[in-house]
């Protein structure tokens, strides 16, 4: 019995994979792949992957949004959760690692739900809210620039429909974000979305001690 969270040294987090992680075979060659990267930190955890798949199923989310893609495991993890007929839009600035990410969604026959926009998030998030998608998408990913966090959250309230949910990754940020010495823009950005997704009556939500922590927020009515 424990009244926190436990803590996973290696041993522990071995076993919570071998007798959970459902893994398809692609998911692991992409993740595999990644890992060969220098910037390999921003792959999310496979367990955060399966979480947020069953979470998508758990609503019944016909249309996802998602902000950061990277080499596209998180993008894939939800089209593969979504019907036949669902549709992730994926935003992104980086050519070059989502054509890695293209690469694989069409290997898993998934690249017909996955739309990917590259541009600034902002101002493709901007083109959807003109667009009239407002209360259109069930659930959205945030990992992307942190100090934009904010700014994403508020348009993403307005594309969610109620009962909606917004999941952002890299919460916890390796510690930092309880740490008084760490004062970097990062660090200070994801403080202040911790900060005003505690106190806003505007969503329900729950942080979760899930790879670099996972905050859900679910759009109140």
């Amino acid at each position: 019995m424990s009244n926190k969270t436990l803590a996973l040294d290696d041993r522990l987090y071995d076993y919570l994979l071998s007798v959970s992680l459902r893994e398809p075979d692609v998911l692991a060659r992409l993740r595999e792949e990644t890992l060969h990267r220098a910037d390999a930190e921003m792959q999310i955890a496979p367990e955060q992957g399966q979480f947020m798949a069953l979470l998508l199923k758990l609503i019944g989310a016909r249309r996802s949004l998602e902000v950061g893609t990277f080499t596209g495991y998180s993008a894939l993890v939800c089209a593969l959760a979504l019907p036949e007929d669902g549709q992730l839009i994926a935003l992104d600035i980086n050519e070059e690692t989502t054509a890695i990410a293209q690469r694989y969604w069409a290997e898993a026959g998934v690249e017909n739900k996955i739309e990917l926009r590259l541009g600034p998030a902002e101002d493709s998030l901007r083109n959807l809210i003109d667009g009239g998608d407002q209360g259109s998408f069930d659930f959205m990913f945030i990992d992307a620039d942190k100090t934009g966090y904010l700014t994403y959250y508020e348009m993403g309230l307005q594309l969610l429909r109620p009962g909606g949910v917004l999941a952002f990754d890299n919460v916890l940020w390796a510690g930092r974000v309880a740490d008084p010495g760490a004062g970097d823009d990062d660090t200070q950005a994801l403080r202040a979305l911790n900060v005003q997704l505690h106190a806003d009556p505007r969503v329900d939500i729950s942080m979760v001690p899930i790879g670099d922590g996972l905050t859900l927020a679910r759009k109140l009515g």
